[in-house]
């Protein structure tokens, strides 16, 4: 089994680039699926599959036994996966690993209720895997960080809570459950600090050297609950990953001056 490549959706993408390099490192051939054609590397090999259609999936999968299914997107994330597991079933793989969200189950919106939906198409397939569930990524927050940051004044959505994990973290964690056995739904990981969004905001906005006045806001609904009441976080039988906001920015961001 060890002879045969790990087939790796979404390789390309944020956390595919952790990873590939990670399984390549442990001695494993890397099959990844992308929309784009990309050159072979050593040990990595690229094949174009557009997840919405299926359309060349069994060929991909061909020699495969275990798949890192790492593919989403704002959309069609369900649909895609149950075309994944589908070509898996009839091409004898044997192990699905899957990342998902924390609060997919919990979260009332349509984004989290579309992860759940690829999460039940994993565990319903048959095929022995293992799904993570991530907070989200030091690099979302950034984005939304920056965005925020171009408003005149600042939005605090109050209850509304991130636990940001740094996507090297979440990768080292994928890489160790892909090498090991199917381990069904395992500890959640996030970050090792909580932060309110407009402390998130603010942070970023410090390290530019620039300054907002704050607007509390209110979040309505079931939505405005489910995150007052901390279900898009995980306290408890949690894997803390090792770098907060703060080292992040460090990195990322350019020192004001």
């Amino acid at each position: 089994m060890t002879t045969s490549p790990i087939l790796v959706t979404g390789g390309t993408g944020t956390l595919g680039r952790l990873v590939v390099p990670r399984l390549r490192d442990a001695g494993r051939e890397v099959r990844v699926l992308s929309r784009h054609e990309h050159g072979a590397e050593e040990g990595i090999s690229y094949v174009a599959v557009d997840l919405a259609t299926g359309e060349g999936l069994d060929a991909a999968l061909e020699g495969v036994r275990t798949v890192l299914h790492l593919a989403g997107g704002p959309k069609g994330d369900e649909g895609a996966t149950r075309h994944l597991v589908a070509a898996a079933q009839r091409t004898g793989v044997r192990q699905l690993v899957h990342i998902s969200v924390i609060g997919a189950d919990r979260v009332p919106l349509a984004w989290f209720r579309m992860k759940l939906g690829a999460e039940q198409a994993v565990a319903e397939s048959g095929i022995p895997w293992t799904v993570l569930r991530a907070a989200q990524f030091h690099d979302l927050a950034l984005k939304v960080a920056e965005s925020m940051a171009k408003l005149p004044v600042l939005p605090a959505p109050g209850g509304l809570r991130w636990q940001p994990v740094d996507a090297r973290d979440v990768a080292a964690r994928l890489v160790e459950l892909t090498l090991g056995e199917p381990a069904g739904l395992v500890p959640d990981i996030a970050g090792p600090r909580v932060y309110r969004l407009d402390e998130l905001s603010r942070g970023y906005l410090n390290s530019r050297g620039k300054h907002r006045l704050t607007l509390p806001v209110r979040v309505p609904g079931k939505v405005g609950r489910a995150y007052r009441a901390g279900e898009n976080l995980s306290l408890h039988d949690t894997l803390l990953g090792t770098r907060t906001w703060e080292d992040f920015l460090a990195e990322r961001v350019p020192a004001a001056g």
